[in-house]
């Protein structure tokens, strides 16, 4: 899987987070994932699948991360990851999957997007529903890190 593909979801979700939760992400180096346990508290998981490509992005949050943009998205303090933290983070893989998809037709890339779901407790499940590779990019946040998975059969 080419930068020039994983690019789009990057772009996505810093613009995104800096948007809507005044959150700066900064990406780390991308790497290939071997296994499928999360790397934080709150998983959002969404399909995507098209004529050239078809996969899933994963954005997974630790719970400190997805506190402070819950936070900052609602104009109050959150202490905990409840189902009201799991349908936001459903809606922020939303956002960021519809983002990324817009990019990527700017590239000949056209798809078509699954509902999200959300995967809530320490050490969970992702699975991605393709035989891809699974690349992995961790990014920082003044609260903590947090995890994108995007996995496609190109």
């Amino acid at each position: 899987m080419n930068v020039e593909f994983i690019n789009p979801f990057l772009k996505s979700i810093t613009n995104i987070l800096s948007v809507m939760a005044q959150t700066e992400a900064r990406a780390g180096r991308p790497v290939k994932k071997e296994d499928n346990v999360a790397m934080g508290d709150v998983t959002g998981i969404i399909g995507m699948a098209g004529q050239q490509a078809k996969g899933s992005l994963a954005i997974t949050f630790t719970e400190p991360v997805i506190l402070h943009i819950a936070g900052q998205m609602l104009g109050e303090e959150v202490d905990e990851v409840d189902e009201s933290i799991g349908d936001m983070v459903g809606e922020i893989t939303n956002m960021v999957t519809g983002g990324a998809k817009r990019l990527l037709s700017e590239q000949g890339y056209k798809f078509d997007m699954a509902v999200p779901t959300t995967i809530l407790g320490k050490n969970h499940i992702v699975s991605h529903k393709t035989s891809g590779p699974i690349i992995i990019i961790p990014f920082d946040t003044d609260s903590g890190k947090f995890f994108v998975e995007v996995c496609f059969e190109m």
